[in-house]
């Protein structure tokens, strides 16, 4: 595709030094004439854990309510056409190769990083083709956000808060809260959810100093479930949606902060109806997504396979609330993880529901840590764990020597769940 030619030599333009500022984003979007000035109602979404399911939560009930929505999302699974989501559908390949075409030829070979360039193509696109509603998410952190050039949005969000990007953006919560609420603008509300005392704390802190109004977890709304409901007080209102189709109890808490934000933005068409049927009706791949692909069809009676893309200790706690509640059938993992990060991190809240651990490395990803040093960590741990070339043939081992059927996880980075994403569109062709 001629876009993956044009994304390859932007990539060549990243600065040899990189400086934390918005100063090459706002260069560019300046030579474009400002698309970043024409986005109708933007809701800017920071955080480290749920970004992207609250997003999607929130895009489904606002095309459920007749709406038009652009949205940006980073990174991608399968195809970079899944960041920039125009009007109902990922950009198609003719307009993404006009637009880095574009974006590569006003930019004229000044440093810049691709995230910094893809940001503003795809402001570009969203001014040229406008929506109701504009959805953005980070990319790293929010201050010096790329997507941070955002002068007025309708409404900032900022959603749990934990230990990633440490090199970047600080090794304690506070310092990584900091840099998330660079997102906050005076005279824009702000929906926080569910943050650790510290985080909360200066998320509170650079809000007072804005004159921020923000609506946060446990003081201006909270959220129960039973029964099959999510009942959710806001506002002295009490309103109750279905659970949502994406699993995992930490998606209540994703689905509820979509639900406010969409009363927020305070348009006509959403009510309480619309918001259920767009939390019920959500699809975001890679978030504990059971695969129903060529290889999970052709997997024994009684074994099922399962993707998560989380990679962080949040994320890892999330998804252990989940594991709690497999414990009916023996759980395998397919692990790979990124060498900046620290393995027994993410894998400590997991071990006590994990039987076995197959390590692999993230296919054609050169950060990937090496099998073996996935393998120590999870043995250090006391997880029984082995290697194997790929998740594939860790498959393969983990149903020839096992005594009954059980979960199969393949988890531990975003990158890997693309790549077996990817394996499983290719088999189909």
């Amino acid at each position: 595709m001629q876009s993956n030619k044009i994304l390859t030599r932007l990539n060549d333009l990243h600065p040899k030094i990189i400086d934390l500022s918005l100063d090459r984003t706002k260069t560019l979007l300046k030579k474009l004439n400002h698309p970043e000035n024409k986005l109708q109602t933007v809701i800017h979404v920071a955080g480290t854990n749920g970004k992207g399911s609250t997003i999607a939560f929130i895009n489904e009930i606002c095309e459920r309510a007749g709406l038009t929505v652009n949205r940006y999302t980073s990174p991608h699974l399968v195809n970079f056409s899944e960041r920039i989501y125009v009007c109902g559908q990922n950009i198609n390949e003719l307009s993404l190769t006009k637009i880095l075409s574009e974006c590569e030829e006003v930019n004229a070979g000044d440093p810049i990083t691709l995230f910094e360039i893809t940001t503003a193509a795809a402001f570009l696109a969203f001014s040229r083709t406008p929506a109701d509603v504009t959805l953005i998410e980070t990319g790293l952190g929010g201050r010096f956000d790329a997507t941070n050039v955002i002068e007025k949005p309708t409404l900032t969000i900022i959603t749990p808060i934990s230990k990633d990007h440490v090199n970047w953006l600080g090794h304690t919560l506070d310092k990584i809260a900091f840099e998330k609420a660079g997102i906050l603008k005076t005279g824009v509300p702000a929906l926080i959810g569910p943050q650790h005392a510290d985080a909360k704390l200066v998320i509170e802190e650079q809000a007072k100093k804005l004159g921020v109004k923000t609506i946060t977890y446990s003081q201006d709304w909270e959220l129960s479930s039973s029964l099959g409901n999510i009942y959710l007080r806001f506002e002295k209102l009490h309103s109750v949606f279905p659970i949502p189709s994406l699993q995992g109890e930490h998606q209540l808490t994703n689905a509820a902060t979509a639900a406010i934000a969409a009363k927020l933005i305070k348009k006509s068409e959403i009510n309480d109806d619309v918001i259920g049927a767009g939390i019920r009706s959500t699809v975001w791949p890679g978030r504990l997504q059971k695969l129903t692909t060529t290889s999970a069809k052709s997997l024994p009676n009684g074994w099922s396979l399962w993707l998560d893309g989380g990679h962080n200790p949040g994320a890892a706690e999330a998804l252990a609330t989940s594991l709690s509640q497999w414990q009916q059938k023996p759980l395998h993992i397919v692990f790979a993880y990124i060498n900046s990060r620290d393995p027994k991190e993410f894998l400590r809240p997991l071990a006590h529901y994990i039987k076995t651990l197959n390590a692999i490395t993230i296919p054609g990803e050169a950060s990937s840590m090496s099998a073996k040093e996935c393998k120590l960590a999870a043995q250090q741990l006391g997880i029984t764990a082995t290697i194997s070339s790929d998740f594939m043939e860790a498959v393969e081992k983990i149903i020839k020597v096992s005594s009954k059927p059980g979960r199969i996880l393949i988890c531990g980075s975003l990158y890997l769940v693309g790549a077996v994403l990817r394996h499983e569109q290719t088999k189909l062709t």
